[in-house]
């Protein structure tokens, strides 16, 4: 048996209880998407075909719309020193970033196919991923619509926030 008296909040303290939620959309086929969204999924899946991944096999496409029209496709990179690899949505946040320093990502498209198919349930960013898309919605003060395609279901979020509601973001370096 284990005690959880020392873990358990004490009934007379001033504590509050607080509820974080977090709000898709949930689309069952392409057609139901914007023109736009859909030429980012594929966008975003002819990227994962030039994913390099020689390990995993798990192709992962990202397509990213910036506020000045421009899109930028990336795909995962993988290294035989597994940390050294990269995945699709860093790829393509950090290559917008630094060629367009002052540009807004409006939108991220993500795709993935395993063994030469596309996977049937989205697949969200990883945690290091999440962190890399928030910094960037903070960096330049303009929501991120996030868009997750698969064959059997699309969720689409109207920011990071939606995935990591309590992200790391300056004002924690600050102390604030």
């Amino acid at each position: 048996m284990v005690d959880n008296t020392n873990i358990l909040p004490n009934p007379d303290s001033s504590m509050k209880k607080k509820e974080v939620k977090s709000t898709f959309y949930e689309y069952t086929s392409l057609s139901e998407l914007s023109q736009k969204q859909q030429q980012l999924v594929q966008e975003a899946s002819k990227a994962s075909s030039n994913a390099y991944v020689p390990y995993s096999k798990f192709h992962v496409g990202a397509a990213i719309l910036l506020e000045n029209g421009q899109i930028i496709c990336a795909n995962n990179q993988e290294n035989s020193a597994f940390p050294s690899g990269l995945c699709a949505e860093r790829t393509a946040v950090f290559y917008a970033n630094s060629q367009y320093p002052n540009t807004p990502i409006l939108t991220l498209a993500v795709t993935a196919e395993k063994d030469g198919s596309p996977v049937k349930y989205p697949i969200p960013p990883c945690g290091a991923c999440l962190q890399v898309l928030l910094e960037s919605e903070k960096r330049h003060q303009t929501p991120m619509e996030i868009i997750l395609y698969a064959t059997d279901k699309i969720y689409i979020a109207d920011s990071v926030e939606q995935f990591l509601p309590y992200g790391f973001t300056s004002l924690n370096l600050k102390g604030s």
